[in-house]
Order: C-alpha cells, then structure tokens, then sequence
C-alpha cells in the first residue's frame, strides 16, 4: 500500500511545487521522520496533503485506502477559514480532541512540522521559520501525546533551540 500511497500522492499533487522543490521533497521529508511508525504512518505520511492541496476528496482516499487512513487524513487536513489563523484554529481545536488508534495522525502532523521547520531552515527561509516558531505553543497543546512521537518533538524542539 505504501507504493500506492506514493503513486496516487505524486499523481493527485501533479507540478505543484513545495517552497522551489518538487512536492516530491516535502513528501519524502515527511515519510522519512515516519519509519519507526509502521506502514500505515508511511501511508498517510505521502497522503497527508492530498486533501488539502489537491483535488482529491475525502471519500476518493476512504474509497482507495480505507476509512482508517482516510480519517487520519482528514484530521491532518487543515479546515477551511478566512485566513491562516481561522484555519489553523478550527484545524488545533480538531486535532486535540483526537484519541487512540487515530493519533497517529498526530504523528503524521508532527512529522511534516519538522519536515517544514527543517525545509525552513535549510532554505534559510527565516519569515517561515518564525512563523513556525510563533505558532509552536499553540501546535504543541494541541499535537503532542505524551510517549507517541517523542523522537519527533525532540528533533523539532532541537531545531527552535528549546
């Protein structure tokens, strides 16, 4: 399921880019913090855009992945909003009622936040970056379990100097 993940992932994402990348990058960014947390984190590690920034629905990933995968999709999915910050506070508010089996899409969440703060940083894109920095709190009370990615906001918390 992870090739077809990655497959339907590159097609439903076409030539969009990720910052000047390929969106290929960002997805591989986002997988490679994954490996540790089975083939279904892999899974919507490649998925976790399609929602979002494509054309592709809810019932298009349920239909071909499965309703597991498809709710972890939607939970990593931003909701719609006016502006980033409507958007970001329906989305958090979604995300820290979310539990058991499907906080795994927390772990999804994580790893494309590091992903971003990593891609930020190598890209000296320092506006980003900030921007990150300055929602950390908000992400993080609404993100982090306690004992379910810990590796990840370690490696996240290292690159804001926490």
């Amino acid at each position: 399921m992870i090739k077809q993940a990655k497959k339907f992932a590159l097609e439903a994402h076409g030539d969009q880019k990720y910052g000047t990348h390929p969106y290929e990058k960002h997805l591989e960014d986002v997988v490679s913090h994954l490996k540790d947390f089975g083939d279904n984190a892999i899974v919507i590690g490649y998925l976790h855009d399609v929602i979002e920034d494509t054309e592709v629905s809810y019932q298009q990933v349920k239909d071909t992945f499965g309703s597991f995968i498809a709710d972890c999709v939607a939970i990593v999915t931003d909701e719609p909003g006016t502006n980033r910050k409507e958007r970001k506070k329906k989305t958090y508010q979604k995300m820290s009622n979310v539990s058991g089996d499907l906080e795994l899409a927390l772990t999804v969440k994580a790893a494309d936040r590091l992903a971003n703060i990593k891609a930020c940083l190598i890209d000296s894109n320092q506006s980003l970056l900030n921007m990150y920095k300055s929602e950390q709190s908000v992400f993080k009370s609404s993100v982090y379990r306690k004992g379910l990615c810990d590796s990840i906001w370690s490696q996240i918390n290292d690159c804001f100097d926490i």
